[in-house]
């Protein structure tokens, strides 16, 4: 299988600004674990945590790409085309 262009054309990686989910923040409430978007830098929880507000940017916005904020992880997701990459 072909990677998907979403993933084919990330270049710069945009990395996590603060390690938090401002939106769990907010709520009160923790996280599993850190997602980024690349379009717009956009941190968020992962679809493990309660909240899953990475996947719910999407939804709202559209940006098919994200990466993990985790250290030592090093993959990104296209929710488009529902592939993985590692870089």
């Amino acid at each position: 299988m072909a990677i998907c262009t979403h993933l084919a054309t990330l270049e710069t990686l945009i990395p996590a600004a603060e390690y938090a989910c401002p939106e769990c923040i907010a709520l009160g409430d923790t996280w599993v674990h850190l997602r980024v978007c690349q379009e717009c830098g956009h941190v968020g929880c992962c679809d493990q945590s309660k909240n899953k507000h990475a996947t719910k940017h999407f939804r709202a916005t559209q940006h098919p790409v994200i990466i993990s904020a985790e250290p030592g992880e090093q993959w990104a997701w296209c929710y488009v085309d529902d592939q993985m990459a590692e870089y």
